[in-house]
């Protein structure tokens, strides 16, 4: 199943299960669960499915011999479950109408934990009473619904669909849908800077445990990376540890370990006065997204704990009155994790002891006991880099949050400070992401910094590839289009504009041929710095080759654009000559959206290409420098000139960049929005016309 595939089929299935609520009573908080349940059950099912001749066949060969096991203990060997018939997708599927389905899911959800007793307790069972409340069929046609997902679909691609789900329930659920869901972009790019390929990590807020996925996501990739090259790597799968104290989420995150294969503990607690697993120092990585500004914790609980007061309690301006002695709350507890991840990272390590958490912007200027502790971790040397998010990329919070990272084996005692405000991909009004790319391009920075300049070339020759393979297939699409707008612009210049632009994509030939001699000489072992700038050298020579096709592809465009827009506006003159109201006929809107698919088409094409233009006009030695704007490697004695803050915005500075027009480009586009609001002047008095003449005869008719 290839990514297109798997998008579709994660959107039909949220389709599907959405329609819950449009027809039901059902609130997002009471449908989340039991969907997520059935996902849980189609997953159990396909992987027993595929070890279900192993297990029958092992069952058959020791029968009645010593050796003699019952079938549940060689299918829990064999796939982590058991299933009996009656817990089997296919059995449910086949029920008769007027069988109670809510009962025969319960049932199966109860086998299923009878043979696994990791998950007692945890899958949903109850809950799907619920959806029977005001249909009978809801709940068939949801099960008949996730039989949609192909017998063949590996852990992979259950972990990809359940994290889709629970990114969606998160999103309608909003602001408490972020109390259990960190959007996955950002969870990424906080694995991909401290890089958990090895040992245990950690999280005290693991809300439904996206960033142990992400982490043993970026494991499989790491080693797909290694294998590749042919270097060793460890095999040893993550341990993780998570805690979190709603008790429906710990559910959710067990369900989400089961799901994607991970070893691992998730126990209900408060982080704040439980310790279950005695984690002061034990840990190889640590990450969450806590709670922000939470200030009702007892200073009681926490000023004797190690893991919050090593260095130093958040508390109060002024002492507490005699009366309120053992009454106090720490003001505000965004210290308290702070330090709690400081202290739960193991010391002296080889790669490992790094941290990464999500923190509120406030928190990196927060004043008084907070900056003394702030000045205690950075002369300790524990801050490795501080990260500014965009607004709007959070369910719980539109303004601004900070990354902060630790790391306790530092090799210097600068620390890295990036801006990314103003990296983001907008995916609705009020909610953005980082793309793939985005995240990617980010973590470099963090990797150049710490001497990988090998995967920046790597990272580059992939983008090389895959631009590649998107300019072959949007060159396919390109002329179907291309006849459309030739089947409305039959007029001389019209034709002319089109096969200009036609033309133009032939000249991608020479650019392939230029592709693949680069990538049959590429050599990506980089053993050596000359090997690296050798290799830098020729990408920048290859994407100088690239850059003339793409400036003449957005040269026809715009005379294309130009000669749509006359087309238009002479439409609109005849309707006005002929004393007719200026509609947008049928032939104008397939002319406006063969267009449109079009400048879809260069904008798909060109994507790549500009992650490469970004990479290489900032770091052009692929080599870590600091840029103006976006990143900036501050020593000790900047940042006490700062007065210990880890503002990003303080070091990175602000850069104003040009939109890259010339004085030509910008004049004709002053002109073309000129043409444009001439036409609609005419438009509009085309139509207050026959405003006027209605109302005339409205009035005569009186």
């Amino acid at each position: 199943m290839n990514a297109e595939q798997l998008k579709q089929l994660e959107d039909d299935l949220w389709s599907a299960a959405d329609n819950l609520r449009a027809n039901s009573d059902l609130k997002s908080s009471e449908y989340a669960t039991p969907v997520l349940g059935l996902i849980f059950l189609k997953f159990a099912d396909n992987k027993y499915k595929r070890a279900e001749p192993d297990i029958t066949k092992e069952f058959a060969e020791l029968r009645g011999t010593r050796r003699e096991k019952p079938i549940s203990d060689i299918a829990i060997q064999k796939c982590g479950f058991y299933l009996p018939d009656h817990a089997r997708y296919h059995y449910l599927l086949g029920l008769p109408q007027q069988e109670d389905l809510a009962r025969k899911i319960k049932q199966a959800m109860e086998a299923i934990e009878k043979y696994k007793p990791e998950l007692d307790g945890i899958l949903p069972k109850d809950e799907y009473f619920a959806l029977t409340r005001t249909s009978n069929t809801l709940l068939a046609e949801l099960l008949k619904n996730f039989s949609n997902i192909p017998a063949d679909a590996n852990g992979d691609i259950f972990g990809k669909i359940y994290e889709f789900f629970l990114g969606k329930f998160a999103l309608s659920e909003g602001q408490k849908g972020g109390e259990f869901f960190t959007p996955t972009s950002v969870v990424k790019l906080m694995v991909e800077i401290i890089e958990p390929h090895h040992g245990t990590v950690y999280d005290p807020a693991c809300g439904s445990a996206g960033m142990f996925v992400q982490s043993q996501q970026f494991v499989e990739r790491h080693r797909r990376k290694l294998d590749e090259l042919g270097e060793a790597h460890d095999e040893d799968q993550l341990y993780v540890y998570g805690q979190e104290k709603t008790l429906d989420t710990v559910k959710l995150a067990k369900m989400n370990l089961a799901v994607n294969g991970l070893r691992g503990e998730i126990r209900q607690a408060n982080s704040y006065t439980e310790n279950p697993f005695d984690g002061f120092g034990k840990f190889d990585f640590v990450m969450a997204n806590p709670p922000f500004n939470v200030d009702d914790v007892p200073l009681a609980s926490v000023e004797d704990d190690p893991r919050f007061n090593t260095y130093g309690l958040p508390r109060e301006k002024t002492k507490a009155k005699a009366s309120e002695k053992g009454k106090e709350t720490v003001p505000n507890a965004n210290y308290l994790w702070i330090n709690l991840f400081a202290t739960s990272l193991k010391n002296n390590t080889p790669d490992s002891g790094r941290a990464a958490l999500v923190m509120a912007n406030s928190a990196s200027d927060a004043r008084h006991s907070e900056a003394d502790i702030r000045q205690t971790l950075i002369e300790n040397n524990l801050i490795y880099g501080m990260l500014t998010l965009s607004s709007n990329m959070f369910y719980t919070v539109t303004l601004p949050a900070t990354l902060w990272f630790f790391d306790k084996n530092k090799q210097d005692d600068r620390i890295l400070f990036i801006d990314a405000r103003n990296i983001f991909t907008q995916i609705d009004r009020a909610h953005r992401e980082f793309s793939e790319e985005q995240v990617q391009n980010i973590a470099i920075i963090s990797k150049l910094h710490k001497g990988k300049r090998a995967d920046f070339i790597r990272l580059v020759d992939s983008y090389f590839r895959k631009g590649m393979e998107q300019l072959l297939a949007n060159r396919e699409k390109v002329e179907p289009v291309s006849q459309q707008l030739l089947d409305v612009l039959d007029d001389t210049q019209g034709k002319q504009a089109v096969g200009e632009l036609v033309s133009q994509w032939q000249g991608l030939k020479a650019l392939q041929q230029a592709s693949d001699a680069y990538i049959q000489a590429a050599d990506l072992q980089l053993t050596t710095p000359e090997a690296i700038e050798t290799a830098n050298r020729k990408q920048q020579q290859l994407r100088a080759t690239f850059d003339p096709f793409f400036q003449q592809l957005h040269t026809g465009l715009k005379q294309l654009d130009k000669v749509v827009r006359q087309h238009e506006k002479a439409r609109v003159e005849e309707a006005r000559q002929a004393g007719k109201r200026a509609t947008s006929d049928r032939n104008a809107r397939r002319l406006k959206e063969a267009l449109e698919e079009l400048h879809k088409e260069v904008r798909s094409a060109e994507a790549y290409y500009q992650h490469i233009h970004w990479l290489q006009e900032r770091f052009p030695n692929a080599e870590y420098e600091d840029v103006t704007g976006l990143c900036k490697l501050a020593t000790p004695e900047e940042v006490k000139e700062q007065d210990y803050s880890l503002n990003p915005g303080r070091y990175v500075g602000v850069v104003i960049e040009e939109d890259g027009k010339t004085e030509e480009e910008f004049l004709t586009g002053i002109e073309d929005m000129n043409d444009e609001l001439t036409s609609l002047d005419s438009s509009a008095e085309v139509l207050a016309s026959l405003i006027r003449k209605n109302i005339a005869a409205l009035v005569e008719s009186k």
